[in-house]
């Protein structure tokens, strides 16, 4: 049936239409000024739509068919490492003894969840070769703040307040600059060299007595191993700064390399990617902080630990910087990426990252006869076209070719970055895609070659398949309309 539009639930609204009625209550009725401060009484009831169940159930149902997800196709969305997540995880969360549980309950009610808490943090330890942690934090930009602040901490616990400015690789991720900020200091950019590594001699350059630290990622965003990587660690530690590791990349590392042994003083774990914990609709994610032992004094409390037979959380930490979130964290993802980690294994976390390196490899085989390639040399996670060859005399740019995926049935790459590539489109398989799966994908990426040569009009209006084409972008990121009028 052709619909021009779904239409809002507002829209369905009819007086006098119900999709849910309350019991009676069973105990003594209170008006209820006598129950709520009248400081939080709304003036008036809310204009809730009415509808029946069967049009509501009709409408979120189709509105959820609209979706694309891990579930629905392939979602090669580079630098966010969208992976399937298996439905054990989902298994394990919905447990009546872990999905109903509260953070208020008793200590010794509770063991079993600190237990959980407290193992997959020294699973998390392991892979970076870290010490201690947290898993507070309840995102990847969360714990690159959580980080950050460890490293504020230590500086000033030791008197040190001239240090003021954190140095980012250009290549680095948009939230590293911003996270600097909200923790205080300047950001510091350095240019990467012509292999799309960290320059060194620049790194030298502004290294000094007022340098908090570094943050970076490694692999970097060009999907880049950087073969240098602890001369820059050593670099910033001889000028007295600290080590930050963005760990959104763990994934092409797990099992091969470890941050701590690479010089880096704190991370964090996008768990809800590399962990293949949920990660639609902007969360609930998850983004947990390992650290060397000499910074575990300024970690977030309360800390979980060990004492004999039993689990305990520790808030007696002087010297912590304070909360970075209610409570000990999402633990339903928490439990989501344990169950992963025991499924895996050490040897299986190893080869996912053999799969996905492999897997990226043979996607940037694949593409280099049609499009450029940003880096010509073999990658990690991820590869990053830069255009279509002769793009610019095509008229066709990567938004397009983004738009014609879209008709074929892949939800697009990200785009446009990293930013020191031109036209960049950045694409990140993981290992839990088939070959089959890798096919289609480059199968769709040669014909939007082929129609690029042969109609380029055609890319130009796509996508064609979905109910508006080209949402005006740029006005929806700043003058979004979050509520409906009726």
């Amino acid at each position: 049936m052709f619909r021009k539009y779904d239409s809002l639930i507002f829209e369905k609204s009819t007086p006098g239409r119900t999709a849910y009625q309350l019991p009676k209550l069973d105990v003594e009725e209170k008006e209820l000024k006598d129950l709520v401060p009248s400081e939080f009484l709304a003036s008036e009831a809310p204009k809730l739509p009415e509808v029946n169940e069967v049009d509501i159930v009709r409408h979120y149902t189709n509105l959820s068919n609209k979706n694309f997800g891990v579930d629905t196709g392939f979602y090669p969305l580079g630098s966010c490492t969208m992976k399937y997540n298996p439905k054990i995880n989902e298994e394990m969360a919905s447990l009546p003894g872990f999905a109903a549980l509260h953070p208020y309950q008793e200590e010794y009610q509770v063991q079993g969840a600190l237990e959980l808490m407290y193992n997959l943090l020294e699973i998390l330890e392991e892979i970076a070769g870290m010490d201690a942690g947290t898993l507070q934090p309840a995102a990847g930009a969360q714990g690159e703040l959580a980080g950050v602040l460890l490293i504020r901490a230590y500086h000033e616990s030791r008197g040190d307040f001239k240090r003021n400015k954190i140095i980012i690789p250009d290549s680095a991720h948009g939230t590293n600059p911003a996270t600097a900020a909200v923790a205080g200091y300047t950001p510091v950019e350095i240019p990467s060299d012509e292999n799309g590594l960290v320059d060194l001699d620049a790194l030298r350059a502004v290294v000094g007595e007022d340098t908090a630290g570094l943050m970076l990622t490694n692999p970097n965003t060009l999907g880049l191993f950087d073969q240098h990587i602890k001369e820059i660690t050593d670099i910033i530690h001889e000028a007295g700064g600290l080590c930050y590791y963005d760990g959104a990349n763990a994934n092409a590392i797990m099992g091969h390399a470890k941050p701590g042994k690479m010089g880096f003083d704190v991370m964090h774990y996008n768990i809800h990617k590399t962990l293949s914990t949920p990660h639609g609709g902007g969360g609930p994610g998850s983004g947990p902080i390992v650290c060397k032992e000499f910074l575990a004094p300024f970690l977030p409390v309360p800390v979980v630990e060990k004492d004999g037979d039993k689990f305990t959380l520790n808030y007696d930490k002087p010297q912590s910087y304070g909360h970075m979130k209610d409570f000990y964290g999402h633990f339903g993802i928490i439990v989501r990426a344990y169950t992963y980690c025991l499924t895996m294994g050490s040897d299986g976390l190893e080869l996912a990252s053999d799969y996905a390196v492999l897997n990226a490899n043979y996607l940037a085989a694949r593409l280099k006869g049609e499009y450029n390639m940003a880096v010509n040399t073999t990658v990690k996670h991820e590869v990053i076209l830069a255009g279509l060859k002769d793009h610019e005399k095509l008229g066709v740019t990567t938004n397009d070719v983004a738009k014609g995926l879209i008709d074929r049935g892949i939800h697009p790459p990200t785009v446009y970055f990293p930013l020191i590539v031109d036209e960049a489109l950045m694409i990140e398989p993981t290992e839990t895609e088939s070959l089959e799966t890798l096919d289609e994908f480059v199968d769709a990426m040669l014909d939007i070659a082929r129609v690029a040569k042969e109609d380029p009009e055609s890319l130009k209006n796509a996508p064609l398949t979905t109910d508006i084409s080209r949402p005006d972008e740029t006005a929806a990121a700043r003058t979004p309309i979050v509520k409906a009028e009726w």
